[in-house]
Formats: structure tokens, C-alpha cells, sequence
């Protein structure tokens, strides 16, 4: 626990604003647990490496008091070979600490990415949405692996040059105690600059790991493939480039600033082992030519204080990777500290088999406010926005019966989007409840409720993979047949086959190699290949021409076929088809019934008709967009 304690102290020694606590050293050791024996294999190395550090110079101090002792050959000879011997237990030593090194601290990259990935993937869509995916980027790339520095480089170095430093110490008083307190005397000069330049460097690789967040974001934004549309369309290329400049040459600055500071501090502690070393011969050759100390003793004390003032240096600059690897570790603890908003209860159940109706119960809903679901480091911004928690959805009722599809339309943000994430628990409602099979989605784990719900949005996004692969994200388990079952209900089937690569065609980042229509009825398949009971489709033709609209709709049809479904309409060819339509106004449902008796009513329905259909040449039939 030396090691560890030193490790504590040098971060509680800092003048930092928000020092470590003993709950983050608790932390990291958690995540070392798994690996603790390899970690104690390593410090017994460690340890062993410093020990025999040590011997060689006593015996190379042996060596010269035979020589000058006149003594026989092969006394000397023993000696050297017996140091030679030295030299190789630790070479060999030092080969298997640093695999040990490597190992653990390969595997703490592996189980801190793991841990920030599998928790970020628990986070609410409101994460998502307030997120820069540059800096999530970061957090699993750059402060992870400057994380494991503190285990696969600084904890080594901290534990064999505390071994080393002691034993060191308890050898030299042995050999000559005025000598060794004379050395001691400018020790101090190593403790009080640590002080000061650990919280100085830990707050500069705080402010260079946040502009590296930075323009991972610019990257990833801006080298999509309608992030790099934009700036083109918009021609801003010029200031696109001087603003990642801007950040580079930040970075760069700080970068020349910390090895500067880092060198004068190193530089400022080797002269004084330097001058140490001088007193030591000094004063030793003065006490050799008295016959107060043999000339072996001098050489020995001149080689031990290497091993005295080395691990002091060592200890002082650990201190400053200690802090900047700690760094590391608070951005990474940040993340893992976000609460999920949504988590399966223990006792989750599963959604009753057979048919499914949807049902909403008195559901009021407001969306979390930043400090909620985010992070100040992550949106890029000085101070979150506390704003939230106004209400978008009042006293919602509505109960869709198994095999029936109803239809929500209204003005734009009037709130159906936000209806149809409230089914597959994208948010959680405040109060009230969104059922399936009478059961409220809250009680009904996660896993059951992807297997009974499928959604179509607007974008209709794809990974860049291969279409296989986008497909097989539905159900992993599918076969070919299955595949192309899917692509022929999609009616994509005959564009597919005649692609070269066929399923093994990749459709680039979104899916942009794809048309708009292809896109969206590749998402259709996968749909259909998931065989869920409940369909959403979140204006899933808003974006299409006629001749896309009309291929989207038939495979629309197939989708929704013997299924409960819920559908945000901008088609009227949609809306008339339904059994039930739920006009949506400021967050209320304000007229419900169908296509007939809505019109009918002459209200707010009426009046989106007519807005439509009311145009010179206009027919229910046209693909003109209702306003949504």
C-alpha cells in the first residue's frame, strides 16, 4: 500500500480546485481489481529489480577496495562476475515487468472503453441529442489511455523507486552517515517544486485534453458526409480551417508549455544531483586521504547516490504523471457518473404473448433539462442549461386495439414525435402511463420491448456497413432466405441483385450511397425481418418524391400488415387508411375519430384537409405534404 499512499498524497498535495478524494483512488483500484494478480507479480518484480539496483555499486566498491588491497586475482574476478550476473537477472527482470506493463495496462484500456462504451449505450436519446460526439469520441480514445498511464507507467516507477530509495539510504548511513546527511541537506529542493508544478500541468492537460475534445467534434461533424455537403454548399471551407487552426495551435502551445515546464524541473533536479555528487567526492577523498574511509567506501557512496538522487527525481516527476494521468481518470469517472434516466427494473417482465394494442393513459410529459442527462465538458459550453422541465404533453389518452393503426397529425412540434418515443421508452412519461398488452412499458425490460416494436423515422439511418450487416441488426439470427424475404417485401429485391457485391454491398456512412427511397425502404426490410407487433413510422415518406412514395408505401403496406400501428401522417393516402386519426395541438389531443367523421366535424382536421386539397389541381390522391 506504499505505493498507493504515495499516489494519494501527491494528489491531495495539489492546489487544484477539485483535488482527488480517496472515493477516486477507491475507484481506480476497483477497475484494478481484476487484474491484481498480475499487479502483484509486477511489484514483487519491481521490488526485486530495485534490490539488486542497489547491490552493484557495494560491490563495485568491493571491486576497488580488492584492487587497492592488493588482494588475489581471483577475488576481483568473483566480484565482477557476480555483478555481471546482476546485470543479467535484471535484464531479464526488467523484459518481464515491462510485459506485465503492457499487459495491465492493455487491459484497463480494454475494460475502461468497454465500461464508458456499454454505459453511454444505457443513456437516454435527451444524451444523445445535447452531445457532441467528438468529445464522447475523447473520452473512450485520449483520456482512456492517458488513464492507464497511472497503472502501466507511474505505479512501477513509484514502487521500485520508493524500494530503492530506502534502501539506498539505509546502505550510504551504513557506509558514512556525515556523508549521507550532508547529501540529504538540499532534499528539500525536490519537494517544494513538485507542489507547485503538479496542479500547473494537471491543469494544463485538463485545457489540452478539452481542445482535443474539440476538434475530434469538428472532425467527426465535418468529415460526414452531409457535414462536408454543408460547408462546400455554404463555401466556408477558409473558416472551417482557421477555427480548427485556432484549437491546433492552442494545443500546440500548451504541448511546447508542459515539456518546458516539465524539463526546467527535471533539468533543476539533476544539477542537484550533480552537486551532490560533487560534495561526495569531496568530502569522501578528503576522509580517504585521512584513512577515515577506504577508497572502495568513496566509490560505492559516489554510485549510491545515483540510486539515491535518480529515484528522488523519479518520485518528484511521478508526482507530475501522476496528476496528469488522474486527469484522465476524473474526465472518464465524469462520464460514468451520468445517471440513466431509463433502466430496466429488476423484476422487468416481458410483453404478453399474441396480439398487442397500445395504450395511453393521462400521459403528461417535459423534457429533462441538461443537468439531467449532461455533461458542461461534453456540450463544449462554460455552464449547462438548467432550463427544463416544461411540459409538451398534457393529459394524453388514446388506446390503439390490437391490429388497428391510428394516425397523429397536427402542426409541427405539436408534440407526436414525442408521442411515438414515449412507446418504445425512449423517455419516460411524468405521470400517467404508455401500456403494451395492458402492461406499462416501465415494467417491461428493455430487451422485450425491442423485440415487440419497430420503428421507421424520417432519416431512415444506416450504418456504414454492408446491407446484410444494416439488415441483420434487426435479427441477428436470420437467414439468407430470410434476407432476401425481407428485400422482396421491400420491393428492393431486384435492385439488390443486381448490385455486384449484392448484400455485401456497403452503403456508406447514413447510407448516402443509397437514394432517399432505396434508403428508406432498406429501412423497411429490416422492419419486416424484426417481425415486430407494434410498427411506428415517424413521417417515414416526408422526404420523398411521388415515384419514391408510391414504392415506400407499398412496402409500407407489407410492414403494416395484422399489426398494431402507430403512424405520424403527412400523406393523406395515410390518414384516410386509418382506423382511428388523433389530431395533436400544443401537446392535447384536440379531435379524434376518423377520416369521415373528422371531416365532418369541420375542425382543425377539416382544416388541414383543406389546406391540402383546396390547391388548383389538387386530389386526394396527390403527394402534397400535410402541415405536421
Amino acid at each position: 500500500m506504499a505505493a498507493w499512499n504515495s499516489l494519494y498524497h501527491a494528489m491531495n498535495a495539489s492546489d487544484d480546485k477539485r483535488p482527488f478524494s480517496r472515493a477516486t483512488l477507491r475507484r481506480i483500484l476497483a477497475f484494478a481489481r481484476p487484474h491484481r494478480r498480475q499487479l502483484i507479480t509486477f511489484l514483487v518484480l519491481s521490488t526485486a529489480a530495485a534490490v539488486l539496483a542497489v547491490a552493484t555499486p557495494v560491490l563495485a566498491g568491493r571491486v576497488v577496495n580488492a584492487i587497492v588491497g592488493g588482494q588475489a586475482f581471483e577475488a576481483v574476478l568473483e566480484l565482477s562476475l557476480l555483478i555481471a550476473l546482476i546485470a543479467i537477472a535484471e535484464a531479464g527482470i526488467s523484459m518481464l515487468t515491462r510485459w506485465l506493463s503492457a499487459q495491465i495496462g492493455e487491459g484497463l484500456i480494454l475494460d475502461l472503453r468497454t465500461a464508458v462504451f456499454d454505459h453511454i449505450q444505457r443513456m437516454p436519446i435527451a444524451f444523445f441529442t445535447r452531445t457532441r460526439t467528438g468529445a464522447l469520441v475523447s473520452r473512450l480514445n485520449n483520456d482512456v489511455i492517458g488513464a492507464q498511464r497511472a497503472f502501466s507507467d507511474t505505479l512501477s516507477g513509484v514502487v521500485s523507486n520508493l524500494v530503492m530509495l530506502a534502501l539506498t539510504l539505509v546502505v550510504m548511513l551504513r557506509v558514512s552517515w556525515q556523508i549521507t546527511l550532508l547529501a540529504l541537506v538540499i532534499l528539500p529542493i525536490f519537494v517544494i517544486p513538485a507542489r507547485r508544478i503538479g496542479s500547473k500541468l494537471a491543469a494544463l492537460e485538463r485545457e489540452a485534453a478539452d481542445y482535443n475534445a474539440t476538434m475530434s467534434t469538428q472532425m467527426t461533424e465535418r468529415f460526414s458526409a452531409p457535414g462536408a455537403t454543408l460547408v462546400k454548399l455554404f463555401g466556408r471551407p477558409a473558416r472551417e480551417s482557421a477555427e480548427f487552426a485556432t484549437r491546433a495551435r492552442r494545443v500546440r502551445d500548451i504541448g511546447v508549455r508542459t515539456a518546458m515546464v516539465q524539463w526546467i524541473f527535471v533539468t533543476a533536479l539533476t544539477l542537484v544531483s550533480a552537486l551532490a555528487l560533487a560534495v561526495v567526492y569531496g568530502l569522501g577523498g578528503f576522509y580517504a586521504l585521512r584513512d577515515q574511509l577506504d577508497a572502495g567506501a568513496v566509490v560505492a557512496m559516489a554510485l549510491l547516490l545515483t540510486r539515491l538522487y535518480a529515484p528522488l527525481t523519479a518520485l518528484a516527476s511521478a508526482r507530475l504523471e501522476v496528476m496528469t494521468a488522474l486527469v484522465s481518470f476524473e474526465r472518464v469517472f465524469e462520464v460514468l457518473d451520468l445517471k440513466p434516466l431509463i433502466e430496466d427494473k429488476p423484476d422487468a417482465g416481458s410483453v404478453p404473448a399474441g396480439p398487442v394494442a397500445v395504450e395511453f393513459s393521462n400521459v403528461h410529459f417535459a423534457y429533462p433539462s441538461a443537468d439531467k442527462v449532461s455533461l458542461a465538458s461534453l456540450e463544449e459550453v462554460a455552464k449547462l442549461d438548467t432550463r427544463g422541465g416544461v411540459e409538451v404533453l398534457h393529459d394524453v389518452s388514446f388506446r390503439a386495439e390490437p391490429g388497428q393503426m391510428v394516425a397523429l397529425v397536427g402542426s409541427s412540434g405539436a408534440g407526436k414525435s414525442t408521442i411515438a418515443q414515449l412507446i418504445p421508452r425512449l423517455y419516460d412519461v411524468d405521470s400517467g402511463s404508455v401500456e403494451l398488452a395492458g402492461v406499462d412499458v416501465r415494467d417491461i425490460s428493455a430487451e422485450s420491448l425491442r423485440s415487440t416494436l419497430g420503428m421507421v423515422t424520417q432519416d431512415g439511418h444506416l450504418f456504414h456497413d454492408s446491407i446484410r450487416e444494416n439488415l441483420l441488426l434487426a435479427r441477428p439470427e436470420a437467414t439468407e432466405d430470410d434476407l432476401w424475404d425481407s428485400l422482396r417485401r421491400a420491393r428492393l429485391e431486384e435492385l439488390i441483385r443486381s448490385l455486384p457485391d449484392g448484400l455485401d454491398t456497403v452503403v456508406g456512412e447514413r447510407g448516402y450511397r443509397l437514394s432517399g427511397g432505396e434508403r428508406q425502404r432498406l429501412t423497411i426490410a429490416r422492419l419486416l425481418l424484426a417481425q415486430p407487433r407494434v410498427v411506428i413510422l415517424d413521417e417515414a415518406t416526408a422526404a420523398l418524391d411521388s415515384t419514391n412514395e408510391a414504392a415506400v408505401q407499398a412496402a409500407l403496406t407489407e410492414a403494416l400488415s395484422g399489426r398494431t400501428a402507430v403512424v405520424i401522417a403527412h400523406r393523406l393516402s395515410t390518414i384516410r387508411a386509418a382506423d382511428q386519426i388523433l389530431v395533436i395541438e400544443d401537446g392535447r389531443i384536440v379531435e379524434q375519430g376518423t377520416h369521415t367523421t373528422l371531416l365532418a366535424a369541420a375542425g382543425r382536421y377539416a382544416e388541414l384537409y383543406r389546406t391540402q386539397f383546396d390547391q388548383p389541381g389538387a386530389s386526394p390522391t396527390d403527394a402534397e405534404v400535410v402541415t405536421v
